[in-house]
């Protein structure tokens, strides 16, 4: 019997209260620290600086924190990745490895430099690019490999990069999803000749925009620089961005560890029976310390478990529920003509992520562990009631659900 039980209420779609009334919690979180660096900035005039003392305290601590010689500020994470393929002389005629499930930004920045994406298939167990193709795909025009680490999972870099070293082949680490995580010993964004981050609005570390770009190379340094001046800085950050984004390293790991202690309660109150499955870190050398990042959580959905209630509807009930759950990225080679890229093997499992993961944005995980209950709660309650929603859900619900949450975007 479920009569006593928040199972047995009526999920927010069909009418009933949200597990969570307030809605996803806005991002940033308000902070005394970065309230004082926007009350310095207008007091001092820092904010209409070109190049200022925060702009290098940012450029050293990033340096310190992926062991890494030199840190170039930029405008985005997105432009971040181009200029590090441009630091690699990346070009026409050049392939570029990549995961062919990732942020499709990579994809279209290797197209911007005039090379080609070479796409591989995805581990199955943590949605990441699977180490174990990558050789296959590796052939006399690769340039080098581009790596993400994305909605939890964690490439396993040391034998990437030893794969890698091997064949005379530099690596970037796309670590824009991931700042401050923990792979195998090492910060995620220093395993590469380049690691990379975004400052983006929604990002763990923002600035509204931004991002970064990181090397001990000088000559890759040298070429992003020489691309990248005209005058002036063409992709510059602010002094005023790198001032809010200095306080904003000293809170990371504390709230990366609240992330990671949230997830573990989460998925704890989901059980094996609720239909979401966790992506799984298998490959990771446990000799070594790692600590996932959790800009977005990946869980595998499984329609079955909801009376076949389509993924969309499944996650535009939990929205109602005030719960920011979305479908993951498509699948770069789902959207992209096939003249555009080469493929190493079938990407059965990148499909599979195209139409089968979910992510949890992240602001939800610096919450207490009750709100954690209450998503689970929020995910029975789904599922007791998947058929109903399926069969009364009409598009004009599906439609004022959409527009409630359409300040909830997030690349």
């Amino acid at each position: 019997m479920l009569v006593n039980s928040p199972f047995s209420e009526k999920p927010a779609i069909l009418g009933g209260i949200p597990c969570l009334p307030a809605g996803p919690p806005a991002w940033p979180f308000p902070s005394a620290a970065t309230t004082q660096v926007l009350q310095e900035a207008q007091k001092t005039g820092l904010w209409g600086k070109y190049h200022g003392p925060w702009t290098k305290e940012l450029q050293q601590r990033l340096c310190e924190l992926h062991q890494k010689e030199e840190a170039l500020l930029c405008s985005s994470g997105t432009v971040a990745i181009e200029l590090a393929l441009r630091g690699l002389n990346v070009g026409p005629g050049d392939e570029v490895i990549l995961a062919a499930y990732d942020f499709e930004g990579n994809f279209k920045n290797i197209l911007t430099v005039d090379a080609t994406p070479m796409l591989v298939d995805v581990d199955r167990r943590n949605g990441n690019l699977d180490i174990e193709l990558v050789e296959q795909a590796i052939t006399p025009a690769t340039r080098c490999i581009l790596v993400s680490h994305l909605h939890g999972g964690l490439v396993p870099m040391r034998a990437l990069t030893a794969i890698a070293a091997a064949r005379g082949i530099p690596v970037i680490e796309d670590a824009c999803q991931v700042p401050g995580a923990m792979i195998e010993g090492r910060t995620a964004g220093s395993w590469g000749e380049i690691g990379t981050l975004s400052f983006g609005g929604s990002k763990l570390l923002t600035a509204g925009r931004g991002g970064a770009v990181m090397t001990s190379s000088p000559q890759i340094a040298q070429r992003i620089r020489l691309y990248s001046f005209r005058g002036n800085d063409a992709y510059p950050l602010s002094e005023l961005q790198a001032g809010l984004l200095i306080p904003q390293l000293d809170q990371l790991p504390t709230q990366n560890q609240l992330r990671q202690d949230n997830v573990t309660h989460l998925i704890r109150k989901l059980g094996s029976d609720s239909g979401l499955t966790s992506l799984e870190n298998h490959r990771l050398n446990s000799a070594h310390a790692s600590q996932p990042g959790y800009y977005k959580l990946g869980l595998w959905y499984d329609s079955e478990r909801f009376e076949g209630l389509p993924r969309e509807l499944f996650c535009l009930a939990m929205q109602a529920e005030g719960i920011a759950l979305f479908p993951g990225f498509r699948a770069l080679h789902a959207i992209h003509s096939r003249r555009r890229y080469l493929q190493a093997d079938e990407l059965s499992v990148a499909s599979e992520c195209d139409q089968q993961l979910v992510v949890l944005h992240h602001p939800i995980l610096l919450s207490e562990a009750e709100s954690m209950t209450q998503i689970a709660e929020a995910v029975r309650r789904i599922q007791i009631h998947a058929a109903e929603i399926r069969q009364q859900t009409t598009p004009e619900i599906q439609e004022a659900v959409r527009k409630k949450n359409s300040d909830h975007s997030f690349e």
